[in-house]
């Protein structure tokens, strides 16, 4: 069992109350480090009238941030950073990782874009970073990680996630998207998958833009060099969250970031968790931001997706 390092993500957001509140199932699944200082998780718990566990281990050494309950602030921002940086190097250490042998998994909380850019970090969230700390173009899954949210019913994989909707089309190449093909069908095991269109109706056969010509060679050439017929699509993007094709295709890869979060969060928002394929060690998250409108306001926020993907670091699979 892996030993489970979590980000607790930006103070003034409900990530520490999620932590604190369900540290006792945490517990209940192995090790578990939190990336933390003790005087940051002292003052948080505090403002939330909450005890700080006596087996709260706090591993982190982040400046201290003078809580400010749902602002946004830079001061803030380096902490989380800080943070999730600490939780990556130890999750690297545990157990040595070299020679591609994977070491320790994190979990990480909600951070905010906005208090990273003000601090000054040039990465636009955690897969940004991870991209840069383990190889791979910003932005975009080819030769790098690759960024999926889902849960037991449905996971997505992004061709691009954190791109400018306008720059989504040009980015769609067959080179481009052929690898990103091949590297998802190395991650994941379920079979078929399902590859949606860029444009309404998939495009209509070209009647309504011709992105999808070129998914679907990638497609083609895809399979030829699995030697199997992995994928299959392009699926017209509205359909593929009903019921049929729920059933049908247990991962699913998107061309853009919210075609796939805008249903995915819909049918599954509380149960849901974010996955960073293609790392050498093991990455889950909270599938939520950092709701500042109800940190620290007694709300109790939902724990189901924090658990889901404390389960899923234990045991080491993305469901």
């Amino acid at each position: 069992m892996k030993k489970i390092f979590v980000s607790v993500g930006d103070l003034n957001g409900i990530g520490i109350e999620i932590a604190l509140r369900s540290h006792k199932f945490a517990r209940s699944l192995g090790e578990i480090a939190y990336s933390v200082s003790v005087e940051n998780a002292r003052n948080a718990a505090r403002l939330l009238d909450l005890e700080l566990p006596g087996d709260f281990n706090c591993v982190g050494s982040e400046p201290r941030a003078a809580i400010k309950a749902g602002q946004i602030s830079a001061e803030s921002g380096a902490a989380s950073f800080a943070s999730f940086k600490k939780a990556v190097e130890l999750a690297v250490e545990q157990n040595g990782l070299r020679n591609g042998i994977q070491g320790g998994a994190i979990v990480t909380l909600p951070i905010s874009k906005a208090a990273w850019a003000l601090s000054g970090i040039v990465y636009k969230g955690h897969t940004d970073y991870l991209r840069g700390r383990f190889g791979g173009a910003s932005g975009k899954a080819m030769g790098g990680v690759i960024m999926a949210l889902g849960c037991n019913r449905r996971f997505a994989a992004l061709f691009t996630d954190h791109i400018p909707l306008r720059d989504v089309a040009a980015a769609v190449k067959f080179d481009e998207f052929f690898e990103f093909l091949t590297r998802l069908a190395k991650l994941v095991s379920a079979r078929p998958i399902g590859v949606l269109g860029l444009n309404p109706h998939a495009g209509d056969y070209g009647a309504i833009g011709d992105e999808e010509l070129e998914i679907e060679r990638a497609i083609a050439a895809a399979n030829r060099a699995l030697g199997e017929n992995v994928f299959e699509g392009t699926i017209v993007p509205d359909a593929a969250w009903t019921p049929k094709f729920l059933a049908r295709y247990k991962w699913i890869a998107a061309i853009y970031h919210d075609q796939a979060l805008a249903p995915l969060k819909a049918l599954f928002f509380d149960e849901a968790i974010n996955v960073s394929l293609g790392l050498p060690i093991f990455r889950a998250s909270v599938d939520h931001g950092t709701a500042f409108d109800i940190a620290y306001q007694g709300a109790n926020p939902s724990r189901k997706s924090y658990e889901n993907a404390l389960l899923a670091a234990a045991n080491g699979v993305y469901f």
